[in-house]
């Protein structure tokens, strides 16, 4: 009721997510997939925030292939596509941990944006229907090398489909912003989680979470922040716990390069055209944007030595003006 106050004649100033399939209950919050709940749960939520409508409808928490076949095939999904219908919802939305459940949703073509767990650690972890496989510290007690290709998939698909992501869980549960609790055992700060989900493919906002007022604070303040505070590429370098090597982060350590190639931007529409084994048009547009393409590289290495992952930048600008046909 409180949010529905704030946001009196201002509605228009705000995108709005909402749950479908999320209901309180028995002074529970609990998922559902019966139908009259669902509805009646999304009701009650356009009530309370005193709308007819919100951006995005988010079908919630779907963490097995299962599930997702079960709200695919369903009433669910029937009501999220009548809902989008009529303009109650804009944008048909799902929430996940899991990867392959995440991917199949992305591919189906039936959801617009999916809100997904992503930070540095949990990249690391392979798909799993147990969403608390992501905060077991047997998971992080052998070394992890780099990020774990379903996620890197997926991330790379909703790129190339359009579909936008809205990232829960930047900082662990808090776990990340802490030396003693963070599984990299390294400390990162709000800005630096916060950066680093920003820069995935496909990401559209961060959903930071806050405890307090001042955590608020700390996250809005990451638009006015220095890019020197931002930076997470000595952090991760430093790890002892994962190694990114080989791995470009698109964290722009490599600029300024001499010929003023985008180099991060170049590498990720590579990345994005490999994994689709052609290259899709709307990266080949995106990449036809940049003021100098990979064809300009004259291989002095200088991106390499600024590189803290040790990337081949040099053959990747190869490789990317052969793809792109520079």
């Amino acid at each position: 009721m409180d949010l529905g106050k704030a946001l009196r004649g201002r509605r228009e100033k705000f995108i709005l997510q909402a749950h479908l399939c999320s209901v309180w209950k028995d002074g529970q919050y609990k998922r559902t997939r019966k139908l009259s709940e669902v509805k009646e749960g999304f009701e009650d939520q356009l009530r309370r925030l005193e709308t007819d409508h919100v951006e995005i409808g988010m079908i919630h928490y779907v963490d097995s292939l299962e599930d997702w076949h079960t709200v695919e095939a369903g009433e669910v999904m029937s009501y999220a596509l009548a809902l989008k219908e009529q303009g109650t919802i804009g944008c048909i939305g799902m929430s996940s941990h899991n990867p392959e459940a995440a991917l199949a949703a992305v591919q189906s073509g039936l959801i617009d944006v999916l809100m997904f767990s992503v930070n540095p650690c949990y990249d690391l972890l392979p798909a799993s229907e147990d969403v608390e496989s992501l905060w077991d510290e047997k998971n992080y007690e052998k070394p992890l090398v780099n990020m774990d290709p379903k996620r890197q998939e997926l991330y790379e698909v909703c790129q190339r489909q359009g579909v936008g992501i809205t990232v829960m869980k930047a900082f662990g549960g808090g776990d990340l912003l802490s030396a003693e609790l963070s599984p990299a055992g390294r400390a990162l700060t709000p800005f630096q989680c916060i950066h680093y989900a920003l820069t995935r493919p496909a990401v559209a906002c961060v959903m930071s979470g806050a405890r307090s007022m001042e955590d608020l604070t700390v996250s809005i303040s990451y638009e006015d922040a220095p890019e020197e505070e931002k930076d997470y590429a000595a952090a991760f370098a430093a790890m002892p716990k994962i190694s990114w090597q080989g791995h470009c982060m698109y964290c722009g350590h490599c600029a300024p390069c001499p010929k003023g190639i985008d180099v991060a931007s170049v590498t990720k529409f590579l990345n994005l055209a490999k994994a689709q084994g052609s290259v899709p048009e709307t990266v080949r547009e995106h990449y036809g944007l940049l003021k100098h393409r990979a064809s300009a590289c004259i291989a002095c290495g200088a991106c390499e030595k600024r590189c803290p992952f040790g990337v081949p930048i040099v053959e990747n600008m190869k490789e990317a003006a052969k793809v792109f046909g520079d």
